[in-house]
């Protein structure tokens, strides 16, 4: 009686994947509104773009998703999720992330171009107020969609553990980049990249995004209603048992001390900065770099830069499968981490042949696909599950500060100061290509790292298979 009372909705593979599908309708939503402009990203180059934006423009408010999470704010909040709890928690920052969408679809609207409010920002000495507005609607939104991502992940290795986590963690990612799918498709639909480019067509994706935003809120407390009656359960049973929470198990900030003293955390979180500014930071600018390294046609870039989110969305679960049931993760990122170097090297130096281009975004996506599949599983197996919050969070910020900069940098890269020339635009592309082989390089070394402590510790089982097998 005790054992079911405290293990019914854990053992309800209905509850389960309920819960997995309420918890990943809002990344879903954050991933659609965070690519709303990557596979027009060329329109920036356009000088009849009404936006006033241009390359570096769009670099700096890319950035600006990480503004607020690489300045402490990540930190701070990852440790509020554990100590007050996913719930209440999550709810605030779910709430932060539609926020801040609502300030950026009102930063690109019309109606803001001749508001009060854009002379004001005008007065304050920005001389592009809609960049500003929606900068800080960025850094807003980033922080609301980092900390909610984390309550997520917290949330799944709770729900999943002993069971198929890496495979629930595999169809979140997979359901959440089918948002970055689903923009990066229908984006080239709603935004024109050549002519004029009214105000009201800027604003189109963002406006839809905002729509699953509302959707996302509603199926968070879905979840919560969920959530709550599993720790009721719990504490019944822990009544029951006569079983106390003991100190060692409630979380306390001198935590994150132990957790920054870890050395296979540490490995995780370099993994993370390095792997991730090679996909999501590239994927920011990948049209800009299609184009004049195939020369292909503005539409022809857009749709070969979908391929990247779909291949994750087939494969992220099935390689979330093979490690819950066979194991060596280490091994999986080691693969996925060479995968994207090669593809870089594609789009950097292979042939002016559009093939190519195909070619090396299906690449990517397979790396796309091994790398998370292995690796966020991983770190319930090194941490506790009352500190996971904070260690998701301290991940978080140092993969922030390589999407905070990176995007920069490459934009910089990427601007032009010539008009239409397609051979600096071809040279640009090449030296931005430098830097994501750079970072790849560096990704696989830190996964050979991690793979040789995992074969010093074995105890840690981080190669070893998810799935418990039920005692008869």
């Amino acid at each position: 009686m005790v054992q079911k009372l405290q293990s019914i909705l854990r053992d309800s593979k209905t509850a389960r994947w309920a819960v997995l599908l309420c918890l990943s309708l809002p990344m879903f939503a954050s991933y659609f509104f965070d690519d709303i402009f990557s596979t027009v990203s060329q329109m920036f180059d356009n000088p009849l773009l009404e936006l006033g934006w241009d390359s570096a423009n769009y670099g700096v408010y890319g950035s600006a998703y990480s503004l607020l999470c690489v300045f402490g704010g990540l930190i701070i909040c990852g440790m509020l999720l554990d100590k007050w709890g996913v719930r209440f928690t999550g709810t605030l920052f779910v709430i932060l992330m539609v926020t801040g969408s609502v300030i950026v679809v009102y930063a690109l609207s019309p109606a803001f171009s001749e508001s009060s409010v854009a002379n004001f920002i005008v007065g304050l000495g920005f001389k592009k107020p809609s960049l500003t507005l929606a900068t800080a609607g960025c850094a807003i939104f980033g922080l609301g969609s980092e900390i909610a991502g984390v309550a997520v992940t917290k949330s799944i290795a709770k729900w999943f553990k002993g069971k198929e986590m890496a495979l629930a963690m595999g169809l979140q990612l997979a359901l959440a980049r089918l948002g970055t799918a689903a923009a990066m498709l229908f984006a080239p639909m709603a935004i024109a990249t050549k002519g004029n480019i009214p105000l009201s067509e800027s604003n189109n994706m963002a406006e839809i995004g905002l729509f699953l935003m509302i959707i996302a809120i509603v199926t968070w407390f879905v979840f919560i209603s969920f959530d709550k009656r599993l720790d009721k359960q719990d504490s019944e049973a822990a009544a029951l048992n006569n079983i106390k929470k003991s100190e060692e198990d409630k979380f306390k900030f001198s935590d994150i001390g132990k957790i920054l003293t870890n050395k296979n955390f540490i490995l995780i979180a370099l993994l993370c900065v390095f792997f991730y500014c090679c996909i999501i930071s590239f994927k920011r600018f990948a049209t800009s770099i299609l184009i004049p390294r195939f020369g292909l046609e503005d539409d022809v870039a857009s749709y070969m830069a979908t391929l990247l989110p779909f291949a994750p969305i087939i494969f992220t679960p099935l390689f979330g499968s093979l490690v819950d049931f066979k194991g060596k993760a280490t091994t999986w990122m080691i693969i996925g981490s060479v995968i994207v170097l090669i593809s870089h090297l594609i789009f950097g130096f292979a042939p002016n042949v559009p093939i190519f281009g195909f070619v090396s975004f299906a690449m990517l996506g397979i790396g796309y696909s091994l790398v998370p599949a292995a690796m966020w599983q991983s770190v319930p197996k090194i941490i506790p599950e009352n500190k996971l919050g904070t260690a998701y969070s301290l991940i978080y910020w140092v993969q922030n500060m390589g999407m905070w900069l990176v995007p920069i940098v490459i934009g910089s890269i990427l601007k032009t100061t010539v008009a239409d020339d397609i051979n600096e635009k071809t040279a640009n592309a090449v030296n931005a290509e430098l830097v994501f082989i750079g970072l790849a390089c560096v990704a696989i070394f830190v996964s050979l790292l991690l793979k040789k402590s995992s074969q010093n510790h074995p105890e840690l089982r981080l190669d070893k298979p998810n799935k418990i097998k039920k005692e008869e």
